[in-house]
């Protein structure tokens, strides 16, 4: 025998249909049908009622499902339908322009009034005296003038002063004499270079020689080389060493010129 669902409670529809919708947070009670009483057999129910009782159960959980998703849905609804209020904020009113006065406008100078001097009243012409007639003017003779006086005689001048003496006629030139009219007091010894003598250096040296009137020799210079320098160097420091005798001429000393030879020879 089928059993029939319980009319106590209302339906999901029933109950959404009064309330106009479902409201959050209410719970819906679903009646599921009675279970057979304890100890009954289950051999008393026929396969279509097993069939049945199986349909309803699994169609009240499927029921009790779709109510819970509902829930969720208006719950989401509900929050998403909130009222958004909106102020709107008017711009701040930008300043008022400044007024910028007009510039004065110039006034044209006031003419000053001219003042109008009095004229001045005519001279009063009065008439002049007549003066009396000049006397006339007597030129006074010029004074006589003076005889001129004859004229100074002019200074002398002053005499020349005296001319200065001739200077002295200047020396003559020395005179050159031959070497055989040379007077000594100290002959002109030179040395022989030892190196000189070992390389074998030999030669005549010519040396010119200017004896000054007292004697001693003035200036002394090479007039023909020997060849060798170590033999020139000696032949003049040997001229250099020598002493003359003073050479008269009319009975008076003077300085003369020579030419003395010396001879660089080794013993053989």
């Amino acid at each position: 025998m089928p059993l029939a669902p319980s009319h106590s409670q209302p339906s999901l529809g029933s109950a959404v249909a009064a309330g106009g919708g479902l409201r959050p947070g209410a719970a819906t009670r679903f009646t599921p049908p009675p279970l057979p009483a304890r100890g009954a057999r289950h051999d008393r129910l026929s396969r279509p009622q097993r069939h049945a009782l199986i349909a309803t159960m699994v169609g009240a959980h499927v029921a009790l499902g779709w109510g819970l998703l509902q829930i969720s849905n208006v719950r989401e609804a509900v929050v998403e339908a909130a009222p958004i209020f909106v102020s709107l904020i008017a711009p701040p009113a930008p300043p008022p322009p400044k007024v910028v006065p007009p510039p004065p406008v110039p006034q044209p100078p006031r003419p000053r009034p001219q003042r109008v001097e009095p004229r001045p009243p005519p001279p009063t012409v009065i008439a002049a005296a007549p003066s009396p007639a000049p006397a006339p003017f007597v030129v006074p003779a010029p004074p006589p003038l003076p005889e001129p006086s004859a004229p100074a005689p002019a200074p002398a001048p002053p005499p020349a002063p005296p001319a200065p003496p001739a200077p002295p006629p200047p020396p003559p030139a020395p005179k050159v004499i031959p070497a055989s009219a040379v007077q000594y007091l100290v002959r002109p010894v030179p040395e022989y270079p030892r190196l000189s003598q070992r390389n074998g250096e030999t030669g005549r040296v010519m040396i010119d020689v200017l004896i000054e009137a007292e004697g001693p020799p003035k200036t002394v210079r090479l007039a023909a080389s020997s060849g060798f320098s170590r033999l020139d160097n000696a032949a003049l420091e040997a001229v250099r060493k020598a002493r003359f005798k003073p050479h008269f001429e009319n009975g008076q000393t003077t300085a003369v010129w020579a030419t003395i030879p010396l001879e660089f020879e080794l013993e053989k």
